[in-house]
Protein backbone atom coordinates (compact mmCIF):
# COMPACT_ATOMS: atom_id res chain seq x y z
CA UNK A 1 0.00 0.00 0.00
CA UNK A 2 1.10 3.37 -1.08
CA UNK A 3 2.22 5.42 1.83
CA UNK A 4 -0.56 8.44 2.85
CA UNK A 5 0.45 11.85 1.31
CA UNK A 6 1.03 14.64 3.48
CA UNK A 7 -1.49 17.89 3.11
CA UNK A 8 -0.18 20.79 4.38
CA UNK A 9 -1.94 24.52 4.31
CA UNK A 10 -0.37 27.34 3.10
CA UNK A 11 0.53 28.62 6.45
CA UNK A 12 2.20 25.37 7.32
CA UNK A 13 4.53 25.01 3.81
CA UNK A 14 5.35 28.85 4.61
CA UNK A 15 6.38 28.12 8.02
CA UNK A 16 8.60 25.18 6.93
CA UNK A 17 10.36 26.68 4.53
CA UNK A 18 11.01 29.81 6.69
CA UNK A 19 12.26 27.25 9.45
CA UNK A 20 14.83 26.03 6.44
CA UNK A 21 16.00 29.34 5.65
CA UNK A 22 16.88 30.16 8.77
CA UNK A 23 18.46 27.51 9.80
CA UNK A 24 20.77 27.55 7.18
CA UNK A 25 24.47 28.67 8.18
CA UNK A 26 25.13 29.81 4.55
CA UNK A 27 22.46 32.01 4.77
CA UNK A 28 22.00 33.33 8.37
CA UNK A 29 25.07 35.73 7.50
CA UNK A 30 25.77 36.76 4.18
CA UNK A 31 26.77 39.53 2.04
CA UNK A 32 24.94 40.33 -0.95
CA UNK A 33 26.00 43.13 -3.61
CA UNK A 34 23.42 44.20 -6.13
CA UNK A 35 21.77 47.83 -7.56
CA UNK A 36 19.11 48.83 -5.64
CA UNK A 37 15.28 49.18 -7.06
CA UNK A 38 12.02 49.32 -5.92
CA UNK A 39 13.38 52.10 -3.05
CA UNK A 40 10.82 53.25 -0.94
CA UNK A 41 11.13 54.77 2.72
CA UNK A 42 8.08 54.11 4.61
CA UNK A 43 7.54 57.09 6.74
CA UNK A 44 5.25 55.82 9.23
CA UNK A 45 7.34 53.06 10.78
CA UNK A 46 10.69 54.09 9.43
CA UNK A 47 11.43 50.61 7.44
CA UNK A 48 13.01 50.57 4.13
CA UNK A 49 11.94 48.11 1.14
CA UNK A 50 14.00 47.44 -1.87
CA UNK A 51 15.04 45.32 -4.14
CA UNK A 52 18.67 44.04 -5.38
CA UNK A 53 18.83 42.78 -8.47
CA UNK A 54 22.07 42.39 -11.20
CA UNK A 55 22.25 41.63 -15.05
CA UNK A 56 20.10 38.64 -14.76
CA UNK A 57 17.91 38.17 -11.08
CA UNK A 58 16.26 40.07 -8.39
CA UNK A 59 15.84 39.48 -4.42
CA UNK A 60 13.01 41.66 -2.73
CA UNK A 61 14.70 43.15 1.04
CA UNK A 62 13.83 45.18 3.76
CA UNK A 63 15.71 47.23 6.24
CA UNK A 64 13.96 47.70 9.42
CA UNK A 65 14.48 50.92 11.11
CA UNK A 66 16.62 49.90 13.92
CA UNK A 67 19.49 49.01 11.39
CA UNK A 68 18.75 51.94 8.78
CA UNK A 69 18.63 54.89 11.50
CA UNK A 70 23.19 53.49 10.98
CA UNK A 71 23.25 54.82 7.99
CA UNK A 72 25.24 57.27 7.08
CA UNK A 73 23.77 57.90 3.54
CA UNK A 74 20.54 58.05 1.85
CA UNK A 75 19.89 54.74 -0.30
CA UNK A 76 18.79 55.62 -3.54
CA UNK A 77 17.73 54.06 -6.82
CA UNK A 78 20.69 52.99 -9.24
CA UNK A 79 23.27 52.75 -6.22
CA UNK A 80 25.31 49.87 -6.09
CA UNK A 81 25.40 48.35 -2.45
CA UNK A 82 26.57 45.81 -0.53
CA UNK A 83 24.26 44.40 2.28
CA UNK A 84 25.18 42.17 5.10
CA UNK A 85 22.02 40.36 6.31
CA UNK A 86 19.69 37.00 6.75
CA UNK A 87 17.44 35.24 4.22
CA UNK A 88 14.20 34.44 5.65
CA UNK A 89 10.49 34.10 4.28
CA UNK A 90 7.78 36.23 4.80
CA UNK A 91 4.97 33.71 5.23
CA UNK A 92 1.73 36.47 4.62
CA UNK A 93 3.09 36.48 1.03
CA UNK A 94 4.95 33.53 0.65
CA UNK A 95 7.65 35.21 -0.53
CA UNK A 96 11.47 35.15 0.40
CA UNK A 97 13.92 37.79 0.51
CA UNK A 98 16.51 39.57 2.17
CA UNK A 99 16.49 40.93 5.95
CA UNK A 100 19.56 43.89 6.04
CA UNK A 101 21.54 44.89 9.06
CA UNK A 102 24.04 46.77 7.50
CA UNK A 103 24.73 48.28 4.25
CA UNK A 104 27.07 50.66 2.37
CA UNK A 105 27.79 51.80 -1.48
CA UNK A 106 29.97 50.21 -3.61
CA UNK A 107 30.58 52.62 -7.01
CA UNK A 108 32.68 55.40 -6.46
CA UNK A 109 29.56 57.49 -7.80
CA UNK A 110 27.49 56.15 -4.94
CA UNK A 111 30.30 56.42 -2.29
CA UNK A 112 30.55 60.07 -3.34
CA UNK A 113 27.04 60.69 -2.92
CA UNK A 114 27.12 59.22 0.34
CA UNK A 115 30.18 61.07 1.39
CA UNK A 116 28.34 64.69 0.07
CA UNK A 117 24.82 63.19 2.34
CA UNK A 118 27.19 62.77 5.57
CA UNK A 119 29.29 66.15 5.48
CA UNK A 120 26.09 68.03 4.10
CA UNK A 121 24.12 66.41 7.67
CA UNK A 122 27.08 67.22 9.72
CA UNK A 123 27.95 70.48 8.42
CA UNK A 124 24.02 71.58 9.13
CA UNK A 125 24.62 70.15 12.82
CA UNK A 126 27.96 72.69 13.13
CA UNK A 127 29.92 69.38 14.22
CA UNK A 128 32.33 70.97 11.73
CA UNK A 129 32.53 74.43 13.47
CA UNK A 130 35.87 76.40 13.91
CA UNK A 131 34.81 77.57 17.33
CA UNK A 132 34.94 73.74 18.05
CA UNK A 133 37.98 73.05 17.77
CA UNK A 134 40.97 72.91 19.62
CA UNK A 135 44.37 74.50 19.84
CA UNK A 136 47.02 71.90 18.95
CA UNK A 137 50.03 72.49 22.03
CA UNK A 138 53.19 74.19 21.27
CA UNK A 139 55.46 72.00 23.21
CA UNK A 140 53.53 68.29 23.34
CA UNK A 141 55.27 65.60 25.43
CA UNK A 142 53.39 62.60 24.17
CA UNK A 143 51.87 62.06 20.94
CA UNK A 144 49.47 59.06 20.00
CA UNK A 145 49.76 57.97 16.36
CA UNK A 146 46.43 56.09 15.38
CA UNK A 147 47.37 54.15 12.26
CA UNK A 148 48.18 50.90 10.49
CA UNK A 149 51.51 49.47 12.08
CA UNK A 150 52.91 48.13 8.73
CA UNK A 151 52.13 50.88 6.33
CA UNK A 152 54.17 53.40 4.92
CA UNK A 153 52.43 56.41 6.32
CA UNK A 154 53.82 55.26 10.25
CA UNK A 155 57.15 55.36 8.90
CA UNK A 156 57.01 58.55 7.74
CA UNK A 157 55.28 59.80 10.90
CA UNK A 158 57.83 58.48 13.07
CA UNK A 159 61.31 59.02 11.00
CA UNK A 160 59.73 63.43 10.71
CA UNK A 161 58.73 62.87 14.91
CA UNK A 162 62.39 61.47 15.66
CA UNK A 163 64.14 64.22 13.30
CA UNK A 164 61.99 67.56 14.35
CA UNK A 165 61.29 66.96 18.05
CA UNK A 166 62.73 63.43 19.66
CA UNK A 167 61.96 64.44 23.05
CA UNK A 168 58.51 63.87 22.84
CA UNK A 169 57.20 60.15 23.94
CA UNK A 170 55.58 58.41 20.82
CA UNK A 171 52.55 56.28 21.74
CA UNK A 172 51.73 53.76 18.82
CA UNK A 173 48.07 53.21 18.72
CA UNK A 174 47.92 49.93 15.76
CA UNK A 175 44.59 49.61 13.83
CA UNK A 176 43.75 48.55 10.65
CA UNK A 177 42.43 51.32 8.42
CA UNK A 178 40.24 49.85 5.89
CA UNK A 179 37.83 46.67 5.91
CA UNK A 180 35.18 45.99 7.91
CA UNK A 181 36.94 46.49 11.20
CA UNK A 182 38.85 49.64 10.16
CA UNK A 183 36.32 51.97 11.68
CA UNK A 184 35.26 50.28 15.03
CA UNK A 185 38.50 49.62 15.49
CA UNK A 186 39.54 53.62 14.89
CA UNK A 187 36.67 54.88 17.18
CA UNK A 188 37.84 52.31 19.81
CA UNK A 189 41.74 53.70 19.46
CA UNK A 190 40.35 57.76 19.73
CA UNK A 191 38.09 56.64 23.04
CA UNK A 192 41.24 54.62 24.78
CA UNK A 193 43.73 57.49 24.24
CA UNK A 194 41.42 59.99 26.08
CA UNK A 195 39.87 57.02 28.60
CA UNK A 196 43.79 57.05 29.72
CA UNK A 197 44.79 60.76 29.21
CA UNK A 198 48.02 59.38 27.76
CA UNK A 199 48.99 61.66 24.88
CA UNK A 200 48.56 65.58 24.55
CA UNK A 201 47.59 65.66 21.11
CA UNK A 202 46.26 62.88 18.61
CA UNK A 203 47.36 61.73 15.10
CA UNK A 204 45.01 59.78 13.14
CA UNK A 205 45.58 58.88 9.61
CA UNK A 206 46.72 56.41 6.67
CA UNK A 207 48.45 56.43 3.73
CA UNK A 208 46.74 57.13 -0.22
CA UNK A 209 44.23 54.98 -1.56
CA UNK A 210 40.76 54.58 -3.87
CA UNK A 211 37.56 55.99 -1.86
CA UNK A 212 36.58 52.50 -1.26
CA UNK A 213 39.98 52.25 0.72
CA UNK A 214 39.46 55.63 2.67
CA UNK A 215 36.33 54.63 3.39
CA UNK A 216 36.64 53.92 7.39
CA UNK A 217 37.59 57.95 7.70
CA UNK A 218 34.19 58.66 6.95
CA UNK A 219 32.03 57.08 9.25
CA UNK A 220 29.30 59.23 11.11
CA UNK A 221 30.42 57.50 14.79
CA UNK A 222 34.35 58.09 13.71
CA UNK A 223 33.67 62.00 13.37
CA UNK A 224 31.37 62.30 16.51
CA UNK A 225 34.30 60.58 18.33
CA UNK A 226 36.90 63.03 16.99
CA UNK A 227 34.71 65.72 17.77
CA UNK A 228 34.19 64.45 21.23
CA UNK A 229 37.76 64.04 21.99
CA UNK A 230 38.73 66.12 25.14
CA UNK A 231 42.04 65.82 23.18
CA UNK A 232 43.10 67.59 20.00
CA UNK A 233 43.17 65.61 16.63
CA UNK A 234 45.09 65.80 13.68
CA UNK A 235 43.70 64.05 10.63
CA UNK A 236 45.91 63.03 7.99
CA UNK A 237 44.06 60.39 5.53
CA UNK A 238 45.78 60.40 2.13
CA UNK A 239 46.90 62.57 0.02
CA UNK A 240 46.92 66.20 -0.08
CA UNK A 241 43.79 66.20 -2.46
CA UNK A 242 41.55 63.58 -0.42
CA UNK A 243 39.55 65.01 1.84
CA UNK A 244 37.03 62.33 4.03
CA UNK A 245 34.83 63.65 6.97
CA UNK A 246 37.44 63.15 9.41
CA UNK A 247 39.23 65.83 8.06
CA UNK A 248 36.31 68.69 8.58
CA UNK A 249 35.91 66.75 12.34
CA UNK A 250 38.95 67.15 13.12
CA UNK A 251 40.82 69.84 15.22
CA UNK A 252 43.48 70.33 12.20
CA UNK A 253 43.88 68.78 8.76
CA UNK A 254 47.08 67.96 7.59
CA UNK A 255 47.63 67.23 3.61
CA UNK A 256 49.61 64.00 4.43
CA UNK A 257 51.01 62.20 7.51
CA UNK A 258 54.24 63.71 7.40
CA UNK A 259 52.76 67.02 7.39
CA UNK A 260 50.91 66.04 10.44
CA UNK A 261 53.66 65.09 12.14
CA UNK A 262 55.47 68.35 11.16
CA UNK A 263 51.99 70.47 12.66
CA UNK A 264 52.05 68.22 15.87
CA UNK A 265 55.66 69.54 16.29
CA UNK A 266 58.16 72.39 16.61
CA UNK A 267 61.43 72.05 14.58
CA UNK A 268 64.29 71.37 17.03
CA UNK A 269 66.54 73.29 15.08
CA UNK A 270 64.25 76.17 15.36
CA UNK A 271 63.88 75.37 19.03
CA UNK A 272 67.59 75.39 19.53
CA UNK A 273 67.90 78.76 17.38
CA UNK A 274 64.88 80.22 19.95
CA UNK A 275 66.40 79.47 22.92
CA UNK A 276 69.58 80.97 21.31
CA UNK A 277 68.26 84.37 20.89
CA UNK A 278 66.81 84.24 24.14
CA UNK A 279 69.43 83.49 25.52
CA UNK A 280 71.55 86.07 23.94
CA UNK A 281 68.24 88.69 25.11
CA UNK A 282 68.91 87.31 28.49
CA UNK A 283 72.69 88.11 28.82
CA UNK A 284 72.34 91.54 27.19
CA UNK A 285 69.38 92.77 29.45
CA UNK A 286 71.24 91.31 32.06
CA UNK A 287 74.53 93.46 31.16
CA UNK A 288 72.05 96.56 31.15
CA UNK A 289 70.48 95.97 34.62
CA UNK A 290 74.00 95.81 35.73
CA UNK A 291 75.66 99.09 33.97
CA UNK A 292 72.22 100.47 35.40
CA UNK A 293 72.37 99.36 39.05
CA UNK A 294 76.28 100.09 39.04
CA UNK A 295 75.60 103.98 37.70
CA UNK A 296 72.94 104.49 40.88
CA UNK A 297 75.33 102.97 43.15
CA UNK A 298 78.61 105.39 41.93
CA UNK A 299 75.91 108.60 41.84
CA UNK A 300 74.60 107.52 46.30
CA UNK A 301 78.67 107.04 46.78
CA UNK A 302 79.09 110.60 45.22
CA UNK A 303 76.55 111.73 47.49
CA UNK A 304 77.83 114.51 50.43
CA UNK A 305 75.99 112.05 52.76
CA UNK A 306 78.16 109.09 51.94
CA UNK A 307 81.61 111.28 52.11
CA UNK A 308 80.28 112.66 55.80
CA UNK A 309 78.44 110.48 58.13
CA UNK A 310 76.56 113.04 60.20
CA UNK A 311 76.09 115.15 57.37
CA UNK A 312 72.64 113.71 57.16
CA UNK A 313 71.89 113.45 60.80
CA UNK A 314 72.81 116.96 61.09
CA UNK A 315 70.29 117.84 58.13
CA UNK A 316 67.54 116.16 60.37
CA UNK A 317 68.10 118.03 63.29
CA UNK A 318 67.61 121.29 61.50
CA UNK A 319 64.41 120.21 59.97
CA UNK A 320 63.92 119.22 63.58
CA UNK A 321 64.68 122.32 64.78
CA UNK A 322 62.39 124.38 62.45
CA UNK A 323 59.45 121.81 63.05
CA UNK A 324 59.65 122.47 66.51
CA UNK A 325 59.86 126.04 66.38
CA UNK A 326 57.19 126.60 63.74
CA UNK A 327 54.89 124.26 66.30
CA UNK A 328 55.72 126.42 69.57
CA UNK A 329 54.53 129.30 67.51
CA UNK A 330 51.76 128.05 66.50
CA UNK A 331 50.66 126.73 69.92
CA UNK A 332 51.38 129.70 71.51
CA UNK A 333 48.94 131.99 68.47
CA UNK A 334 46.53 129.02 69.14
CA UNK A 335 46.48 129.71 73.16
CA UNK A 336 45.81 133.31 72.29
CA UNK A 337 43.28 133.05 70.40
CA UNK A 338 41.00 131.14 72.21
CA UNK A 339 41.46 133.10 75.42
CA UNK A 340 40.59 136.46 73.80
CA UNK A 341 37.33 134.01 72.45
CA UNK A 342 37.03 132.94 75.38
CA UNK A 343 37.08 136.64 77.35
CA UNK A 344 34.42 138.09 73.92
CA UNK A 345 32.56 135.12 74.66
CA UNK A 346 32.19 135.43 78.82
CA UNK A 347 31.15 138.96 78.47
CA UNK A 348 28.47 138.72 76.09
CA UNK A 349 27.34 135.96 78.81
CA UNK A 350 27.47 138.33 81.47
CA UNK A 351 25.32 140.79 79.59
CA UNK A 352 22.55 138.43 79.14
CA UNK A 353 22.48 136.88 82.74
CA UNK A 354 19.29 137.79 84.85
CA UNK A 355 21.79 138.97 87.49
CA UNK A 356 22.14 142.15 85.35
CA UNK A 357 18.93 142.59 85.08
CA UNK A 358 17.54 142.67 88.43
CA UNK A 359 20.53 144.67 89.30
CA UNK A 360 19.08 147.25 87.90
CA UNK A 361 16.08 147.23 90.30
CA UNK A 362 14.11 144.49 88.30
CA UNK A 363 12.45 142.01 90.53
CA UNK A 364 11.19 138.06 89.03
CA UNK A 365 7.97 136.85 90.74
CA UNK A 366 7.33 133.36 90.65
CA UNK A 367 3.99 131.20 91.74
CA UNK A 368 4.09 127.23 92.43
CA UNK A 369 8.06 127.06 90.39
CA UNK A 370 6.42 129.49 87.74
CA UNK A 371 7.70 132.88 86.65
CA UNK A 372 4.46 135.38 86.35
CA UNK A 373 4.49 137.04 83.16
CA UNK A 374 0.81 138.34 83.56
CA UNK A 375 -1.00 139.77 86.49
CA UNK A 376 -4.02 137.58 84.65
CA UNK A 377 -2.09 134.58 85.96
CA UNK A 378 -2.60 135.42 90.02
CA UNK A 379 -5.71 135.84 92.07
CA UNK A 380 -6.20 137.55 95.36
CA UNK A 381 -4.46 135.45 98.45
CA UNK A 382 -2.32 134.03 96.25
CA UNK A 383 0.96 133.48 98.10
CA UNK A 384 3.97 134.31 95.89
CA UNK A 385 7.84 134.61 95.85
CA UNK A 386 9.79 138.04 94.84
CA UNK A 387 13.64 137.11 93.66
CA UNK A 388 15.65 141.05 94.13
CA UNK A 389 19.01 141.13 93.19
CA UNK A 390 20.43 140.07 96.48
CA UNK A 391 18.16 137.77 98.31
CA UNK A 392 14.10 137.21 97.81
CA UNK A 393 10.55 137.94 100.18
CA UNK A 394 7.36 135.78 100.03
CA UNK A 395 4.13 138.38 99.67
CA UNK A 396 0.18 137.40 99.13
CA UNK A 397 -1.67 138.94 96.55
CA UNK A 398 -3.94 141.47 98.33
CA UNK A 399 -7.25 142.63 96.30
CA UNK A 400 -6.67 145.65 94.42
CA UNK A 401 -9.80 147.59 96.58
CA UNK A 402 -8.33 146.75 99.72
CA UNK A 403 -5.63 149.19 99.30
CA UNK A 404 -7.96 152.05 99.16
Amino acid sequence: MAEKQRVLTVSQLNMYVRSLLESSVYLNDIVVTGEISNFTDHYRTGHMYLSLKDETGLIRAVMFRQYNSRLTFKPQNGMMVACRGKVSLYERDGQYQLYIMAMKPLGEGDLNVAYEQLKAKLEKEGLFDKALKKPIPRLPRRIAVITSPTGAAVQDILNILSRRYPVATVVMCPVTVQGDTAEPELIQAVKDVNAKKCADVIIIGRGGGSIEDLWAFNSEALARTIRASDIPVISAVGHETDFTICDYAADLRAPTPSGAAELATPDKTELLQFLQQNQLRCANALKRVYTQKKLMLQALLNKQCMANATFLVDQKAQTLDFLSHRLQNGFEKTVSQKQEQFVQAAAKLDSLSPLQILLRGYSIVQHNGKIVRDAGMLQTGDRVQIRFATGQKDAVIADENSTQ
